[in-house]
């Protein structure tokens, strides 16, 4: 058996401005960043950066793992991370991958090469949605971002009243430059009567998909599995009733919710954060395997977690949708970014991310 040295280090980042969701102010990031050395002096590298309204672990429960791990073990003991602690068997999977104890992902060729060797199949840049303010300031977002060059645009709504968000709707569309999409992101902030009057207005205008309209967390103590399977079909039902597509975001928070709804035969587009799925391999090639319409997106992880997730979205073998990656800069501490928010990402600016870097900003 291979032995490995295991090392993590916490961190709590402020953002530079507040991330304003249904949820709530988001002010600060809170994670994990491991450390896996292999018995060659190879240095491997994860993020586990868990959400938890989206079902995933806590940062204390992750901590709690990774201190029982210890610092040396074999890469089997790694790996043996309960699968309800899918944050940290992401992380783990990630930084064993690149000192070769698990295999790579899948490259667009559909065949599997080393992490960062230059998959010559993979497209040499992928486009990037524009991510949007909530409310008014909207209006003032949209220009920079259209002579910057991009040319899909994500907008969180669900956040004020309703009937004000919707009279902001075709002023939105009428800043966009031509050709333009909107994605409309609700994070589940709607009932059936306001998804409704939504979509009725999405029919005729620019909006390539909405984004997670209603969403009960699973397991949650007060909602119950009840609420979680009328929320469900409510969300099949808006999908099969209008023509602008739904996507599900916390809806396929987590591996096993991505195989329950391709068993459903969901039509709309699967919205997918590698950074919060506990085995990306086969979660994605199901979803291949199906070809399902999948937007890759960030989780607001640091360029660890990031790099790690855009090369599965590179690798992605099926059709090629704008990352949900327009987020940075996002923390006070610029170290931290992932690649700058432009229309397109590289592959080799990809490469460059530094992991080395940010282990040692938080040292």
């Amino acid at each position: 058996m291979t032995k490995c040295r295991f090392q993590f280090r916490r961190y709590r980042l402020p953002f530079r401005t507040a991330v304003r969701t249904a949820h709530g102010a988001w002010t600060a990031r809170e994670g994990l960043v491991v450390r896996v050395q292999g018995e060659g002096g190879e240095v491997g590298w994860g993020e586990a950066a868990p959400i938890p309204w989206f079902g995933t672990e806590t940062i204390d429960e992750a901590e709690t793992a990774c201190r029982e791990i210890g610092e040396w073990g074999e890469a089997e003991r790694l790996e043996s991370v309960p699968e309800r602690l899918r944050c940290v068997r992401n992380a783990i999977a990630a930084a064993l991958r690149e000192v070769g104890q698990v295999s790579d992902l899948p490259s667009a060729r559909g065949d599997s090469l080393p992490a960062g060797k230059g998959r010559v199949e993979d497209p040499p840049y992928l486009s990037v949605a524009a991510l949007l303010p909530a409310g008014r300031a909207v209006l003032g977002a949209i220009p920079p971002r259209a002579e910057a060059g991009f040319r899909v645009f994500k907008w969180k709504v669900g956040v004020g009243d309703v009937a004000d968000e919707l009279a902001l709707l075709d002023d939105v569309c009428a800043a966009l430059p031509e050709g333009a999409k909107l994605r409309l992101d609700a994070n589940g902030a709607w009932d059936r009567r306001k998804a409704e009057r939504w979509l009725e207005r999405c029919a005729e205008r620019p909006v390539e998909f909405v984004e997670q309209p209603c969403f009960a967390p699973p397991g949650g103590a007060t909602q119950g599995t009840a609420l979680l399977k009328q929320t469900e079909d409510l969300l099949k039902g808006l999908a099969g009733d209008f023509p602008t597509p739904l996507a599900l975001d916390e809806s396929i928070a987590s591996d096993t919710d991505v195989e329950r709804w391709l068993g459903a035969g969901w039509p709309g587009v699967f919205v997918v954060k590698p950074s919060l799925l506990g085995d990306v391999a086969d979660t994605l090639a199901r979803l291949e395997r199906t070809k399902a319409a999948v937007v890759f997106s960030s989780a607001l992880e640091t360029a660890v977690g990031a790099r790690a997730a855009l090369r599965a979205a590179f690798g992605w073998p099926g059709e090629q949708r704008a990352l949900g990656f327009g987020v940075w800069p996002l923390f006070a501490d610029a170290r931290f970014d992932g690649p700058a928010a432009a229309p397109f990402v590289r592959r080799e600016d990809v490469e460059r991310i530094d992991p080395e870097a940010v282990w040692n900003a938080l040292s």
